[in-house]
Formats: structure tokens, sequence, C-alpha cells
């Protein structure tokens, strides 16, 4: 659903953020310490864009040369400034948005976007899916504990499909375009079954293996 159109300012990164989710950032770069500088001279709330990278680099002269379509809003939370202009930042992820065009006009990009609204879907089946996906996704981090030192626990799942969906897809551990499949779902009914399918595959794989890699949570906690 497409809700309204907004000019937004872009943060182009090599990693997905959901709605609900903290992001902590490094600001280095001038067009991003520029990108700060703008929001911090303007109104609350001060929002940008984060999407993730389909091909190119967050950093240096080749710089990003295709993004993904869906992305999401991170709103400033903290800003911590340096005296060499470098920015420290906590963001927490609030609202999908579509892009439907880029400007290039100011030194960082900037999008057209379409705002999406978050559905549920069907209510009764999403609840029954949040349900399945809770047990799931034990089952998964029990089996991800299993493979090394690294426990990984989240003792209280959230019951609210919306919110059970973005979390377990900012923890499970992926390859971007994954995670970038689980953002672009339109709805949570939609997202949880395919976690659910994800997880049990996922699982499979590391009760086979010896060992895994330590996960990326750079995504959490929930917020």
């Amino acid at each position: 659903c497409r809700c309204m159109s907004e000019l937004l300012p872009l943060f182009p990164l090599g990693t997905v953020l959901y709605p609900g989710l903290l992001l902590p950032l490094h600001i280095f770069e001038d067009r991003y310490r520029q990108l700060v500088g703008d929001l911090l001279a303007g109104p609350e709330p001060r929002q940008f864009g984060v999407i993730a990278i389909r091909q190119g680099r967050e950093t240096g002269v080749d710089g990003v040369s295709a993004l993904y379509e869906i992305g999401c809003i991170a709103t400033l939370r903290q800003v911590t400034g340096h005296e060499d202009g470098r920015f420290d930042l906590m963001t927490v992820g609030t609202q999908r948005f579509r892009l439907l065009e880029l400007d290039e006009s100011q030194p960082y990009l900037r999008g057209r976007v379409d705002l999406l609204a978050e559905d549920s879907g069907d209510e009764a089946a999403a609840a029954l899916a949040a349900q399945s996906v809770q047990v799931v996704f034990r089952a998964y981090l029990d089996a991800l504990a299993a493979q090394g030192p690294v426990r990984v626990s989240v003792p209280d799942l959230p019951d609210e499909p919306v919110l059970l969906s973005y979390l377990v897809a900012s923890s499970v551990i992926v390859d971007l375009s994954e995670r970038q499949l689980l953002l672009a779902e339109p709805d949570a009914l939609l997202r949880l079954t395919a976690e659910r399918a994800l997880l049990a595959q996922e699982t499979r794989i590391l009760r086979s293996l010896s060992s895994t890699p330590a996960p990326d949570l750079r995504n959490t906690p929930y917020s």
C-alpha cells in the first residue's frame, strides 16, 4: 500500500534495516557529515532512508552503482559529535519505503519515495504463523548455540506478527539478498511464512555442521 510520497536523504549501506530495530552508525565521510548537519539544522523527527546496496561499496571512489528498491526510514535517537567533525549516531528503523527515483543534486543521495503501510495480512492466519515461527525460531537459536561459544538468547518474543517478523528477520544469519527479500514482503503473514521455511532450512544446515560463523546482530536489540 502506497501512502504518500516524499523526498528523503538516503544512506546506502551494506546491511538491511528493519522497522523497530536499532542501528548505530559512525559518520566520517564528508557527504554524510553534511547529511547529519542538514538533519540537525532541521525540525524533528530527523529522518533519512537506509537502503541496501545491490552493487558497489559504501565508501571509496567507485561508490554505489545499484540500490535495492525497498528500504527503511531511520529516525535519529541520539547524536554524539566529535571535534574532528565525525558523528556517532543511534537510529531506529521506523517505516519501510519504496524508492521511486534518485536525486543527485546534493553531495549525498536523496530519493523520491513512497512510504509503505505495515499490514499483518489475514489476522487469524498471521497469529497462527507467529506462534509457529516462535517455535521454529527457538529451535534455530538452540541449533546455533550448539555450534559454538556464542549463545544467542531471545527469551521474550513478541506475539504481535509484524514485530515478530522483523525481529526474526534481523536475527537470522543469512545473506543480504535474503534479508532484503524479507524486508520486501508485503505483509507480516507472508514474511512469517517465508521465515518459517527459511528457519527450518537453516536449522537443518546448522545441525549438520560442526561449526558456524558468529551471528551478525548489528540491528539488535529490538526497540
